[in-house]
């Protein structure tokens, strides 16, 4: 088994990942440094994790995501255990989030979990043994392809400092878009183009971060006109599963679609990076522009999650904090999970004079 670059100083602070800042940057750089390394030595890691088990908790679809996970876990010579559907469950008989998480932290040593309601990772990490890992939370976070997507930034760009980050389409709703804008805020001289229609929007407490962080940023309803000043552009799909009809999906869908003719207005170092899965936001044909990186960045995040269970396996053992006590006020977002589990406590942080929800970030206006 290869030594870890930097394993002397690289004591993980959070015990979990539900927001990448939970992570400081200097374990960011850490990270993504040890995805690097194991890229390019991918067999001496073959044992890193022998003996541990990774549970898989996905509560709705996914490709990329779960299958690198559970690929990661072998890689590093350990096993995986889970569901890949509620329905195959005892979440299809009723059980509760509390109930599912505290059962299966007793046999696994770390969960990755997927839900489709913002707050869901948090509320997990309340009630387990093991370090818990949101893979994607609703329309809230996904820090784990803000990760991958930092290991791509570092091999095709080489730097995260002082660039033009173009982000388009469903920004409203793009968990991977939140967790990037808020991962790339924190490295110097970095600006951002939010691309989208006035609907699908960035939520305010995105632009509120960035202006607190001091990041210019602007947003724009042309993709065409954008691209020449981008050094980087995250496209994203139009979410259907996240309207609350198919009327208004159709009303969004096919706005913007990156094709060759836009790409020609590009820089020559442009990247283009996407989430995926796509559905008509980037045309086939872009696949061969070599600026297109996205399958490649689907490959970065195996390694990033290697890097990243690694490291949270490190000197962990089991074991069930206390639960916080909570407040009487209520979170004002419907799609809360607190208004799904409501046994979970309601959980504040103040910011001046607004009360932010700690699962979903939800702000709401002390009275």
């Amino acid at each position: 088994m290869r030594p870890q670059p930097g394993k002397e100083e690289a004591t993980m602070q959070s015990r979990h990942l539900i927001d990448l800042s939970d992570l400081t940057p200097d374990e960011w750089e850490d990270i993504t440094a040890l995805a690097c390394d194991i890229r390019g030595h991918l067999d001496d890691y073959y044992g890193t994790c022998r003996g541990r088990i990774l549970a898989t908790l996905f509560y709705e679809p996914s490709t990329r995501t779960q299958m690198s996970f559970q690929t990661a876990m072998l890689r590093l010579g350990g096993r995986i255990i889970g569901f890949d559907n509620p329905a195959n469950s005892s979440v299809a008989k009723g059980e509760t989030l509390k109930d599912t998480v505290r059962v299966v932290s007793g046999y696994a040593d770390i969960i990755a979990m997927r839900h489709p309601v913002a707050g869901a990772a948090f509320a997990a990490s309340l009630y387990s043994r093991v370090p818990v890992i949101n893979a994607g939370d609703g329309g809230h976070l996904h820090p784990t392809q803000t990760l991958t997507d930092l290991v791509t930034l570092r091999n095709e760009k080489g730097t995260f400092s002082g660039l033009c980050i173009g982000l388009c389409g469903d920004l409203k709703n793009g968990r991977t878009v939140h967790s990037l804008i808020k991962a790339m805020a924190h490295f110097p001289d970095n600006r951002f183009v939010l691309i989208s229609t006035p609907d699908l929007g960035v939520p305010s407490y995105i632009k509120d971060f960035l202006s607190a962080a001091g990041c210019r940023y602007e947003e724009a309803d042309n993709l065409m006109e954008a691209m020449p000043q981008l050094d980087v552009l995250y496209m994203t799909r139009i979410q259907q599963e996240r309207f609350a009809s198919a009327e208004e999906y159709e009303r969004q869908k096919g706005v913007y679609v990156l094709d060759k003719e836009k790409m020609a207005q590009g820089k020559k170092d442009l990247v283009v990076l996407h989430p995926l899965p796509r559905v008509d936001e980037i045309t086939q044909e872009v696949d061969d522009d070599p600026r297109a990186k996205y399958f490649e960045q689907t490959e970065y995040g195996l390694y990033a999650r290697m890097a990243l269970i690694a490291r949270m396996l490190e000197g962990s053992g089991k074991r069930l904090d206390p639960v916080p006590r909570g407040m009487e006020h209520e979170c004002s977002n419907p799609q809360c999970i607190t208004h799904r589990e409501p046994y979970a406590p309601h959980l504040f942080r103040k910011q001046g004079d607004l009360l932010v929800c700690r699962y979903c970030d939800e702000r709401t206006l002390l009275r």
